[in-house]
């Protein structure tokens, strides 16, 4: 006679059901912004709407580019002082080049070519002339601030109507919902980055050296490559990033995105990436921008708060996860 065994049930599973520890990071980050939303959504009227989320999207579009890059950057261990001022640098090539009549496309070409020159340059001084990344991209910092006073100490305003087309210009969603140009091309980014570190011998390279870069050379993996890519790559989005800030703002201005590297570096810390490397995802430094957004959503609604408490609470959220960070390596 044959003994059935019942199944186990679906609840009791999902009971059992514990995450990788290596998504735990992410995961609490969704948390935190679910919960965010969900307590703006209980206490003021209309912030639980979808347009809210997808607004939310479109007024940082830029920053999410710049943290993909800056992921790359901390994921090997390093740090990109630099692309603040590289997004500032970018907004006034823009802006020049189009008010001497240039085309569109030529413009692009020349704001992408000079962010990420000036990102390859600082990875070649960090790799062979073996300077911290601190020193080398704070030097890099200060040469494209320099270089945009150079260019013009005034604003400069983008009149340009195809630049004018993309910046107003939306998809439209069902609901009558609509989603910025600017902020599809960010969640691109995002769906790109996130394949390169997950399913190519680059990405996989790219963790390796954050996790132990002489392990690394043993492995025979390419390390000068992959140590001037990154940089090469965070160079590259903060010019994207000072497009789609161009795009945003319509002008250049010397004094654009200033401390806005440490609003990168924030998000993809709260995203949950090892400031140490090795550790850490795309689709959390979005989340990472999408909570600091979400601050800042909860300020407006307010009306009563002064805006200099995104920073403190964003200093505190960097503080809470850095500690946690600790605790979880040390573990």
């Amino acid at each position: 006679m044959s003994i059935t065994v019942p199944e186990e049930g679906l609840l009791a599973r999902a009971a059992r059901f514990s995450p990788p520890r290596r998504y735990l990071p992410v995961l609490g980050t969704f948390a935190l912004f679910i919960g965010m939303f969900g307590v703006g959504g209980i206490r003021y009227e209309g912030f639980a709407d979808p347009q809210v989320f997808l607004t939310l999207l479109l007024d940082n579009a830029f920053l999410i580019v710049l943290a993909v890059g800056m992921t790359f950057v901390i994921l090997t261990g390093g740090i990109d002082l630099s692309v603040g001022s590289n997004v500032a640098l970018s907004t006034l090539i823009a802006a020049r080049t189009l008010e001497l009549g240039w085309p569109v496309v030529a413009v692009i070409g020349v704001v992408l070519l000079a962010g990420t020159l000036l990102g390859t340059a600082m990875g070649l001084l960090i790799h062979y002339f073996d300077i911290q990344p601190f020193i080398a991209t704070l030097a890099g910092m200060f040469l494209a601030r320099g270089l945009c006073y150079l260019i013009s100490v005034d604003s400069i305003p983008i009149k340009d109507e195809t630049f004018s087309a993309i910046a107003f210009g939306s998809i439209t969603l069902p609901g009558g919902y609509y989603l910025g140009w600017t902020a599809v091309f960010a969640l691109v980014i995002v769906a790109v980055a996130a394949y390169v570190l997950s399913s190519t011998r680059f990405g996989r390279t790219v963790y390796a050296l954050g996790g132990s870069e002489p392990s690394a050379l043993l492995m025979g993996l390419p390390v000068a490559a992959t140590k001037v890519g990154v940089y090469a790559i965070s160079g590259l989005c903060a010019a994207l990033g000072g497009l789609l800030f161009a795009l945003y703002t319509l002008s250049g201005y010397s004094l654009h995105a200033v401390g806005m590297e440490l609003d990168a570096i924030a998000a993809v810390v709260i995203g949950g990436t090892l400031l140490t490397g090795g550790r850490g995802f795309v689709i959390g430094s979005l989340l990472g921008v999408l909570v600091l957004g979400t601050i800042q959503t909860f300020i407006s609604f307010d009306g009563t708060l002064s805006s200099w408490w995104t920073r403190i609470t964003i200093g505190v959220l960097v503080l809470v996860f850095v500690v946690a960070q600790r605790v979880l390596t040390r573990r």
